[in-house]
């Protein structure tokens, strides 16, 4: 058991790196493209990736020989896959209205928004998870808040997203543990391909000239950060102790922030690196704090995708 959370805890530190510098190809993809066909051919070329790798990948999980697809999986992954796409579209188009670290600080307040929303199911919520979303208040009003009391358009947009890989995350929770989530992960990133695509009909202009200028933005982001980021997350979670998964998960805030620092030459005022700082302590705070009583639900929901996001998600992502 030790060697298996050890395993889960590792590729979720993966996941956590891939995430963050997912941030930057969803950024840079967005130079010559739209959020929405953005987000739906990169999760549509995670399908094309994944559908044939299928039967290998559950061969190799060693896990009891899986079902066809039946009604049930399809409306658990439909679900999450709705979910993800509302996500991952948020956090995308607010990509273009803020900053790669503003966008990935502010989109790991699902790690505090998780249990807050167990209230609304009848959980308890510690002292410890008030404690950590008042830092992470705070540090979000020093991130985001500007001169005259004024927020980033994208701000709102990332911290909408952060409420949907909230529920994201509370879906994977109650789906990931039934039904096989390699197979789970397929069924939610086409549902997300569809949406994303139908939305970019509508309301896009969709040139092949710029689609090929966004290439290389599509192929990371659709082979790293969506076929083999959000996969890995499924997989682990099977293993995964909560309270890792939540922390771990979270440094995908720090990752972007670096990645976005290295590769895009992003940087913060002092204010801003001190709100990320107690933003990133709510988050740790709130996993880290003494609970009396496990909530099954929401701890589940926290190991899930702290949905990327599970797929979760940013989508995303």
């Amino acid at each position: 058991m030790q060697s298996q959370a050890l395993r889960a805890d590792l590729l979720m530190l993966l996941t956590a790196m891939i995430w963050g510098s997912a941030f930057v190809a969803q950024r840079l993809g967005m130079d010559s493209i739209g959020p929405f066909l953005y987000s739906g051919l990169r999760f549509a070329l995670a399908v094309l990736i994944l559908l044939p790798l299928l039967p290998l990948l559950e061969r190799r999980s060693r896990s009891a020989p899986s079902v066809p697809l039946n009604r049930q999986l399809l409306l658990g992954g439909g679900l999450m896959g709705l979910a993800l796409a509302l996500g991952i579209n948020l956090q995308q188009a607010g990509l273009l209205f803020t900053s790669v670290t503003n966008a990935g600080f502010i989109t790991g307040l699902y790690v505090i928004i998780v249990p807050l929303l167990g209230l609304l199911i009848g959980h308890k919520t510690g002292l410890g998870i008030w404690l950590g979303a008042s830092l992470a208040v705070g540090g979000m009003f020093l991130l985001s808040v500007g001169e005259g009391f004024q927020v980033a358009y994208g701000d709102w947009l990332q911290l909408a997203g952060a409420f949907v890989w909230a529920v994201h995350v509370l879906l994977v929770g109650v789906f990931a543990r039934r039904h096989d989530p390699l197979r789970l992960a397929v069924v939610q990133f086409a549902t997300c391909a569809l949406i994303s695509l139908l939305l970019a009909l509508i309301f896009e202009d969709i040139q092949l000239d710029s689609i090929i200028a966004a290439g290389p933005a599509i192929l990371y982001g659709g082979l790293f950060g969506v076929a083999i980021g959000f996969t890995l997350q499924v997989v682990a979670q099977k293993h995964a102790i909560a309270s890792h998964a939540a922390i771990i998960l979270s440094l995908e805030a720090v990752f972007a922030a670096i990645a976005g620092a290295w590769l895009l030459g992003e940087a913060l005022q002092l204010r801003g690196y001190f709100g990320c700082a107690l933003m990133l302590a709510g988050m740790l705070l709130a996993q880290l704090w003494p609970k009396k009583t496990s909530t099954p639900l929401t701890e589940t929901a926290a190991s899930a995708d702290a949905a990327s996001r599970s797929g979760q998600p940013r989508a995303e992502l």
